[in-house]
């Protein structure tokens, strides 16, 4: 048995998956205005609370924690693709880019879908086209979120779909372990035919 240690508390989970549920939502909900708006401004407000989270909030819902700069992401995809990157509690430098393109992307949507209810913007088809470009680029890039997780979860040996649900992850002193054994496993299981042979 693992053991486990808590890293999405639940306010950052319940976002999480309000925002996922709201945002596709919508996607059926454009013949009817009101509804369709009424989501729009509910997950405007949800983008609201989870930046102020990533301020004030637990370890792993800060900025601080999981926003990485060009060269922590360079370096990441470099160790990924040759096999040598460490799994993390958090976000890792490569999903972390995904999260802040989807949150940047979700909050275009809705920014773009309340200017065509000003005296401004309303009725200008130019910006009713580009509320729907960005909907379905965002669309797109969580059907990648999604792929890039699962992919994660099978290299790393861990559910992180599972873990946005109930919040804990594998502690990371158990990768070392695991490390250790496996080569001691792997001179067994040589020795143990070169016996028999004998």
């Amino acid at each position: 048995m693992h053991a486990t240690v808590k890293v999405w508390d639940p306010l950052v989970r319940l976002f999480h998956w309000s925002l996922a549920g709201l945002f596709l939502a919508n996607f059926f909900t454009e013949d009817g205005e009101l509804v369709h708006r009424g989501i729009g401004y509910a997950v405007l407000a949800l983008l609201a609370v989870r930046f102020v989270w990533g301020w004030v909030g637990t370890r792993h819902a800060r900025f601080a924690d999981w926003v990485p700069g060009p060269r922590r992401v360079r370096d990441y995809l470099r160790e990924r693709v040759a096999g040598r990157s460490r799994r993390q509690l958090g976000h890792n430098p490569a999903a972390a880019v995904m999260i802040l393109a989807l949150l940047v992307g979700v909050l275009l949507v809705g920014v773009t879908g309340w200017l065509q209810t000003t005296d401004r913007f309303f009725g200008e088809g130019w910006l009713e086209e580009l509320h729907e470009a960005l909907a379905y680029g965002v669309l797109g890039l969580v059907v990648l979120h999604i792929l890039a997780a699962v992919g994660e979860s099978v290299h790393y040996g861990e559910n992180l779909v599972a873990a946005m649900v109930h919040g804990r992850k594998r502690a990371l002193g158990q990768d070392a372990a695991a490390a250790e054994k496996a080569p001691r496993l792997a001179a067994s299981q040589v020795s143990r035919p070169a016996a028999r042979q004998e």
